[in-house]
């Protein structure tokens, strides 16, 4: 069983019968990238799932860009692909894993643990010398039951009774500049949340795309929030609770269990004036 990352030679040995692979790659830019390109070629058998369609909800303006789906509605969608109890889920994408993180982040959400993300993604695939298909795969339906949660949320409520409480520490995934309010570009308002820290998401990343080795990982978190400390006092959050997916598959790597996601993140946060901003 795979509950983080799987490497290319382990996907491709991999039983089909008992193994889902799921195509997620995205541009925010271009919401019809993903599809094209899947139809393009994608890994055989592959199942692509869209970031705004499937692993995201409705927006109402003050929920954020890519609020949390609703749990009944994305269990059928996974059933429907053909994923149940007992399959092993593979996510994977061509940036640098945070919309297959973000996959894995939702399938454990919903209580499936047999769930990990290709390493170094589709660019990995192809450097393995392995095929891709244009062909669709055939359908096999079966019913994915949603079970205890592997991974808990925080509300914007919490992260605003946390400013004073100081029960949690709040870690932001986006690049340093868009953390100090400089150059922001995708949200209306720059800055962050008081008194968060920053682990830009790319940080987890070797030249080569890969996830860096378990104890590098966990000698990075730790240099940042300090040697001992309590990963479920942890929140993560970035923009729209995308790349924040990416950091906490990290701290599972490095064996850091039990933080947690602010779904709406910065968009969410920032979509309220009385809400106070850092920079």
């Amino acid at each position: 069983m795979y509950t983080t990352l799987i490497s290319a030679a382990q996907l491709a040995q991999q039983d089909r019968a008992h193994c889902i692979v799921l195509d997620c790659r995205f541009q925010l830019d271009n919401a019809d990238y993903g599809h094209a390109a899947y139809e393009q070629g994608h890994i055989p058998d592959a199942r692509y799932l869209h970031l705004d369609y499937h692993l995201s909800g409705s927006k109402n303006g003050r929920n954020g860009r890519h609020p949390l789906p609703d749990g009944q509605r994305l269990a059928v969608d996974l059933g429907a692909i053909g994923v149940d109890a007992d399959m092993q889920v593979v996510a994977y994408d061509d940036g640098s894993g945070q919309y297959a993180a973000r996959a894995w982040w939702l399938l454990r959400w919903l209580g499936h643990e047999k769930v990990a993300v290709l390493d170094g993604g589709l660019a990995a695939w192809k450097a393995a010398g392995l095929p891709l298909d244009q062909a669709a795969p055939a359908r096999n339906s079966r019913r994915f039951a949603i079970r205890a949660a592997l991974q808990q949320t925080v509300d914007a409520d919490a992260v605003q009774a946390n400013l004073e409480q100081q029960s949690f520490t709040v870690v932001d995934a986006r690049s340093a500049d868009r953390f100090r309010g400089v150059g922001e570009t995708i949200d209306p308002v720059g800055g962050h949340i008081p008194g968060a820290a920053n682990r830009f998401f790319m940080n987890n990343l070797t030249a080569e795309q890969h996830y860096k080795p378990a104890a590098q990982l966990r000698a990075e978190w730790e240099a940042l929030l300090g040697e001992g400390f309590d990963p479920a006092a942890i929140v993560h959050q970035c923009g729209s609770g995308v790349t924040a997916c990416q950091n906490l598959l990290a701290m599972e790597i490095a064996g850091f269990h039990g933080s947690r996601l602010y779904p709406g993140s910065w968009s969410e946060w920032c979509s309220d004036p009385a809400r106070p901003v850092e920079r």
